[in-house]
Order: structure tokens, then C-alpha cells, then sequence
């Protein structure tokens, strides 16, 4: 029971893994993070969209900057408009891709059937399906790619840059998507 109880955890625990989005992180190595501790936002340029499309990419900014402000929060970062340490900006890309799917296939298993003279019966043997090859082909997919940028606000330097990639349903990141984008960020910041 116990057994059964550690293999239904450790499913779950890898389910929740490979769900989330993959983070990369860049720092330059001769800062110290630890010594910023106030922070503000860079404004994003803006683009000449369609007024749907420009409330839905206010939406998704939004949540992007709640979300970045609560994770940074929660390392002891406070937002200061007027006299920042560090700039914070990010952007977000989705794309269309191909992601390429490779299937084994395997042959049919079969019976053959023969006549056995000396004890006068049919007798039957089992071949089993054997692998033959692969089976490839292209899935059209859309990846969004959201990158948090850190600037030292006395040096214009950049400091630190961490993104994730994952595949998305529409050209828009949902409150989901961005969360668990900015968590798996977050994840290796420092």
C-alpha cells in the first residue's frame, strides 16, 4: 500500500513537471543580486493594432506585470517609480512552428498454420509484431516566448534575463499561461 501510495505521488509530481514551461536564465556574473532591492518598469512601445488586439495585449501586459510584481515581492523587492535600482521590461513573441512527430510502427502479428505428418495434426505458430521503423510527420503548433529583462538603473547595464517557452491554444497568452511562464522564471532567479 505503501508502495502503491509513493508511485501514485511521484506520477503526479512528474505530470506537474512536465506541464510546466522550460526557463533559461542569463546573469551577468559579477553582479550580486542581493545588493537591489528596488525596481520599476520600463514602458513597452506601443503598437498600431486593431483596438481588439490592443485590449486583449493590455490585458495580457497586466497580468505579466502583476504577476513579475508578486514574484518579486516575495523575494523582498519593493516597486520605486522615482528612484529604482534595477529597470524591468519584458516581451512576449508567439510564433508559429512545426514540431516534428515520430511514431513507431510495427508490424502486424500473425499465425502460420502447418500439417504435422507424424502425429497427424495441425499444429500453429505465433509470430509476434516486430518493429519495422518510424512514422514521421509536422504538427503546426504556436510557442510564445516571454522574456523578463533586468537593467541596473545607474549603469544602463543589462544584468540579468530569464524566458520560457511553451505551446499555446491562440495569439494571445491567457492569466495561466503567464503564470506558470513567469513562475518557471522565477524558479531561477538569483
Amino acid at each position: 500500500m505503501r508502495r502503491m501510495k509513493w508511485l501514485l505521488s511521484t506520477a503526479v509530481v512528474l505530470f506537474f513537471v512536465a506541464c510546466s514551461p522550460v526557463a533559461h536564465v542569463e546573469k551577468d556574473p559579477s553582479v550580486n543580486l542581493g545588493n537591489y532591492n528596488t525596481y520599476a518598469w520600463v514602458e513597452a512601445r506601443s503598437s498600431k493594432d486593431s483596438s481588439n488586439d490592443k485590449r486583449s495585449a493590455d490585458l495580457a501586459k497586466l497580468s505579466v506585470m502583476n504577476e513579475v510584481n508578486a514574484q518579486l515581492q516575495k523575494k523582498g523587492w519593493r516597486l520605486d517609480e522615482k528612484n529604482p535600482d534595477v529597470l524591468v521590461s519584458y516581451d512576449v513573441l508567439v510564433e508559429r512552428n512545426v514540431h516534428q512527430v515520430n511514431d513507431p510502427v510495427y508490424s502486424a502479428p500473425f499465425v502460420r498454420y502447418y500439417y504435422n505428418p507424424y502425429f497427424r495434426r495441425w499444429g500453429t505458430i505465433y509470430y509476434p509484431s516486430r518493429f519495422i521503423g518510424y512514422d514521421s510527420y509536422n504538427i503546426p503548433v504556436r510557442e510564445a516566448t516571454l522574456t523578463l529583462t533586468m537593467i541596473d538603473a545607474r549603469t544602463d547595464k543589462e544584468i540579468w534575463q530569464g524566458w520560457s517557452t511553451q505551446q499555446v491554444d491562440s495569439r494571445v497568452l491567457s492569466k495561466k499561461e503567464i503564470r506558470s511562464g513567469v513562475k518557471s522564471i522565477f524558479k531561477k532567479f538569483g
